[in-house]
């Protein structure tokens, strides 16, 4: 997920943006990847042999959620972006949409393993 995801954000820099602006580009962009990470979520659900339990689903989801967060907090750190930059990124009251992106990556798991697992 994390190549899908940099791909995405280089689709977003050098073609969405460009042609329809930043925050229409920017939420573009986040649906692009939601439903990247769904169809990656559920493509693994699918064909794996292990059955896991929802504890085990719930941990895989908080995972890849701490892991994604972690890395925008790193990133900006290394390129010496403000934390209040990098939180703002997460506030939908002021538009933001970038939530959604972690916010699948929690439940995808729960949805997926637990559904298909049926």
């Amino acid at each position: 997920m994390a190549v899908v995801a940099v791909i995405n954000g280089g689709v977003r820099e050098t073609f969405l943006i460009p042609r329809v602006g930043e925050y229409t580009g920017h939420v573009l962009s986040t649906g692009l990847l939601v439903a990247a990470i769904l169809l990656i979520s559920f493509a693994y659900f699918s064909w794996t042999p292990i059955d896991y339990a929802q504890a085990e689903l719930a941990l895989i989801g908080v995972l890849w959620t701490v892991l994604t967060v972690g890395f925008e907090f790193l990133v900006g750190y290394v390129e010496e972006t403000p934390v209040s930059v990098t939180l703002g990124q997460y506030n939908v009251l002021a538009g933001q949409v970038w939530i959604a992106v972690p916010a699948t990556l929690l439940v995808s798991p729960l949805l997926f393993g637990w559904y298909l697992s049926t």
